[in-house]
């Protein structure tokens, strides 16, 4: 049995968002644990905890939608032309979603950040001196 390009077109669409995935996710996590260090005191265990959910909940969230996109349409002249241009318009697409998904991550880590340094100027001013 011959696979079909659109076979093909999986095989080498699934890896790639994977590992796309896999990498945002790494870098983003790795570098966010300063910033659950920051919000959370430097209480090392529930920002550790909190960036391994946030990691989980990073994956299911992209990959999940890596497999929603997942058809490729019919290719008209069973071309492997075609082939790559719905491949590169896949992966493209899913690529600028995960930016957009990492700049949502990042804006979520700045703005708890922000409201922990509010919390701690209110703190400082209703101690008396």
């Amino acid at each position: 049995m011959e696979f079909s390009k659109i076979s093909i077109g999986y095989l080498i669409y699934l890896p790639i968002v994977i590992t796309l995935t896999i990498l945002v996710s790494e870098t983003l996590f790795k570098n966010g644990k300063t910033f659950m260090l920051d919000i959370f005191k430097g209480r090392e265990d529930i920002a550790l905890a909190t960036n391994r959910l946030f990691k989980v909940g990073f994956y299911l969230v992209n990959i999940g939608w890596a497999l929603l996109i997942l058809k490729i349409s019919s290719l008209y002249n069973n071309s492997y032309q075609e082939l790559i241009e719905a491949l590169s318009y896949k992966i493209g697409g899913f690529s600028i979603y995960l930016g957009i998904m990492l700049f949502i991550n990042l804006f979520f880590f700045f703005r708890g950040r922000k409201h922990q340094s509010s919390k701690n100027r209110i703190r400082k001013e209703e101690i008396p001196s």
